[in-house]
């Protein structure tokens, strides 16, 4: 195997990897999780 051929498998890993994460992170599945997250620090600083 030569240098490109691992460089463009490499390449295409780490495509496939970044679709998942955006995958994951937009799914619906996940948006009242990060809603309650995203109101953590609100509710420390107020002391709830």
């Amino acid at each position: 195997m030569n240098f490109t051929i691992v460089s463009s498998v490499m390449t295409l890993i780490s495509m496939i990897a970044f679709i998942g994460i955006l995958y994951w992170a937009f799914s619906s599945n996940n948006k009242a999780r990060f809603e309650e997250l995203a109101k953590l620090p609100q509710d420390e600083e107020n002391g709830k």
